[in-house]
C-alpha cells in the first residue's frame, strides 16, 4: 500500500490524498461573470432589436383600426382579417410587383455600375483617381431634402417622371457611390496575378473582369446587391415625389395611403408593413453567408 501512495505522489508531484489544483483561466479567456455579463448585454441587445418588430405583427392581428389604443385586448380577439383584406382588397399586389421592378432593377443596374467602377480604382492609375473616389464620398453628404428638386428637375427634362427606368436611375445615385467604395475594397483583396493570367490567355480587360474577377467576387456583389435592392424597396420620398400614377406606386408609398385627413387604419398599415418585411426578411436569409463574408472581405486592407 506505501509502495502504491510513493508511486502516486512521484507521478503527480503531490502527496497523496490532496486535492487537485484548479483549473487556471487562460490569458485572454473570460471569467464566467463576464461570460453572464457579455450574454445578458447581447441577450438584451437582441430583444430591443427584435421588439418592435413583434410589436408590430403583434397589432396588426387587431381587426379594429383602434386597437393600437388598447392593446391588451387583441390577444383575445387576434385574427388574420387585415392580412386578407390587405391582400385582397387594396393594390397591394401592384405595388408588390412595382417594387419589385424597381428594387430588382436598382440591384442589378447599380451593382454592375458600382463593380466597374470599383474595379476601375482598385487596378488601374489613372489621373483623377482620388478626386473620383472622394467626389462619391461627397455624393452621400447631401440629404435628401435638398437632392428631389434638382432632381425633380433633371428628371422632368428627361420625360424620366412616372417611369420605372426614371426611378431607378434616381436609387442608383444613391447606392452606385457606396457601393463602388464597398466593391473596390473587396477587389483589393483578389491577386493581380489574376488579371496578369488573363491577359496571357489572351483576354481584354473587359474579359478578365467579366469572366475572372466577378466570379471571385461574388460575397461582395451579393452585399452590393442587397443593400441596393434594399434602398429601392423601402424608399419613400423619391418614390412619392417622382412616380405620380397611383398604379406606379411602389410599396412603401402605398403603404402611406391608409392614411388620410381624417383616419388613419393603423391595423391595414401593420399588416401591410408586415407584408413587406417578408420578401427582405427571405432574401437576407438566402444571402447571409456571403454578406458576412462580403462585409468582412476588405476590412484588412486600406
Amino acid at each position: 500500500m506505501s509502495t502504491t501512495t510513493d508511486l502516486t505522489t512521484r507521478a503527480t508531484g503531490a502527496p497523496a490524498g490532496a486535492a487537485a489544483p484548479a483549473k487556471s483561466r487562460r490569458r485572454g479567456e473570460p471569467s464566467r461573470a463576464g461570460a453572464a455579463l457579455t450574454h445578458t448585454v447581447l441577450g438584451l441587445a437582441a430583444l430591443i432589436a427584435v421588439f418592435p418588430v413583434l410589436w408590430i405583427f403583434y397589432i396588426s392581428l387587431g381587426p379594429d383600426k383602434t386597437d393600437y389604443l388598447h392593446p391588451g385586448q387583441i390577444a383575445g380577439k387576434a385574427s388574420f382579417a387585415n392580412f386578407s383584406k390587405v391582400l385582397g382588397q387594396t393594390d397591394f399586389l401592384t405595388w408588390f410587383g412595382n417594387s419589385l421592378i424597381v428594387a430588382g432593377g436598382t440591384a442589378l443596374f447599380g451593382v454592375l455600375i458600382a463593380a466597374s467602377t470599383g474595379y476601375a480604382v482598385s487596378r488601374m492609375k489613372f489621373p483623377g483617381l482620388r478626386p473620383l473616389m472622394w467626389s462619391l464620398l461627397a455624393t452621400q453628404m447631401f440629404p435628401i431634402a435638398v437632392l428631389i428638386v434638382p432632381m425633380y428637375y433633371i428628371m422632368a427634362s428627361l420625360n424620366l417622371l412616372d417611369s420605372y427606368g426614371g426611378l431607378i436611375l434616381v436609387y442608383s445615385t444613391t447606392t452606385v457611390p457606396y457601393c463602388a467604395w464597398l466593391l473596390k475594397g473587396y477587389f483589393d483583396t483578389i491577386p493581380t496575378e489574376i488579371d496578369e493570367a488573363g491577359r496571357v490567355d489572351g483576354l481584354s480587360p473587359f474579359g478578365t473582369f467579366w469572366r475572372l474577377i466577378l466570379p471571385l467576387a461574388r460575397p461582395g456583389l451579393a452585399v452590393a446587391a442587397f443593400y441596393s435592392f434594399l434602398t429601392a424597396w423601402a424608399e419613400v420620398p423619391f418614390a412619392s415625389t417622382f412616380m405620380l400614377s397611383s398604379d406606379k406606386y411602389t410599396l412603401a408609398v402605398g403603404l402611406t395611403t391608409f392614411v388620410s385627413q381624417y383616419e388613419s387604419q393603423w391595423n391595414l398599415m401593420a399588416a401591410t408593413a408586415v407584408l413587406i418585411a417578408i420578401p427582405v426578411t427571405a432574401l437576407f436569409y438566402l444571402v447571409q453567408k456571403n454578406l458576412v463574408t462580403g462585409l468582412t472581405a476588405g476590412a484588412a486592407k486600406s
